[in-house]
């Protein structure tokens, strides 16, 4: 008998009305009509907060991404992004046990993105931060994000270092449907995760920890088989199993088990990419994904939750 498990979801989205959702305005003809529907659930604060209210989640660990307000640059107004975070704070106020929030920065804004991580972590008490993994040519080991990351390892809260859309490698992925567009999405997010293995990132912060998407499976995989060519001393993958969390975002037995596998049972994290990605309640895909892979009953109620919480610092 499946047992049940407490969920916190690490991977939820939410945009306010009040903010204009650019991603929508954007996005190709044929995707427009499904933007607009997202757009609708994005901004709705009772749906984030209903699977709660009906046994379905423990809790949400939401965050407001820049990256679907910003321009067709990915740029935001520093003002939006500090008015983001108190909107977080607000809503975690309002739903104190079902709702965490991370804050958002614009990693790439130097030290005035250190500042508002500052601020969103001990002024207005989120657990987290959230930033986008790349911007242009700078993936989230450049120097301009080094005040974001220092803030991070110092004040010992995670950053969740989420895939964009990277061009030219989207729109040359496009033709390839859902499929190709989010391996674009993959490959980035893999490619900033490994920057900061092979930057030195991690070995100058020591107390910095990231979360990725499921969508680097591959380059977490070819990180372990290519270990010994590691710049670090221990080889690329116990970098990895000392500083990454990666989550459960493509709901499939295999994949959390290779995750598990390559990085540890207690660096993952259940995480849904919601409302981005809504099949309904993640309670019965994910149990049933965590039993067919053959976890313990300890490891699932750390996937499903625990692991989450003691990485946010919650008990």
């Amino acid at each position: 008998m499946t047992q049940h498990l407490d969920i916190v979801d690490f991977h939820c989205h939410h945009v306010p009305a009040r903010f204009t959702l650019t991603a929508a305005l954007m996005a190709p003809a044929p995707q427009r009509a499904r933007w607009e529907a997202i757009g609708r659930k994005l901004a709705d604060e009772d749906l984030l907060v209903a699977d709660m209210r009906d046994g379905n989640l423990k809790a949400r660990v939401v965050n407001i991404p820049p990256a679907l307000m910003a321009d067709a640059n990915g740029l935001l107004a520093h003002d939006t992004i500090t008015a983001i975070n108190d909107h977080v704070a607000g809503m975690v106020s309002r739903h104190p046990s079902r709702l965490i929030g991370l804050g958002s920065v614009d990693a790439y804004d130097g030290d005035r993105a250190g500042r508002e991580a500052e601020r969103a972590i001990r002024d207005l008490g989120l657990r987290g931060l959230y930033v986008d993994c790349a911007r242009g040519e700078h993936f989230i080991d450049a120097p301009q994000a080094r005040p974001t990351l220092e803030v991070a390892a110092k004040l010992g809260v995670p950053v969740f270092v989420h895939p964009i859309a990277p061009e030219p490698l989207t729109r040359q992925m496009t033709p390839y449907g859902v499929i190709g567009t989010l391996f674009a999405r993959g490959t980035v997010n893999s490619a900033s995760l490994l920057a900061l293995v092979e930057g030195g990132v991690f070995s100058q912060l020591p107390g910095l920890r990231v979360v990725v998407t499921a969508h680097v499976i591959g380059g977490v995989g070819m990180a372990s088989g290519l270990s010994g060519m590691s710049r670090n001393p221990g080889g690329a993958i116990d970098v990895m199993r000392k500083h990454v969390f990666i989550d459960t975002q493509l709901i499939h037995p295999t994949l959390i088990r290779a995750s598990a596998d390559l990085l540890g049972a207690d660096r993952v994290l259940a995480g849904s990419d919601w409302p981005i990605v809504d099949d309904g309640p993640i309670r019965a895909p994910l149990s049933e994904a965590l039993r067919q892979a053959g976890f313990s009953e300890s490891e699932q109620r750390g996937i499903a939750g625990g692991n989450c919480l003691r990485l946010l610092g919650i008990e």
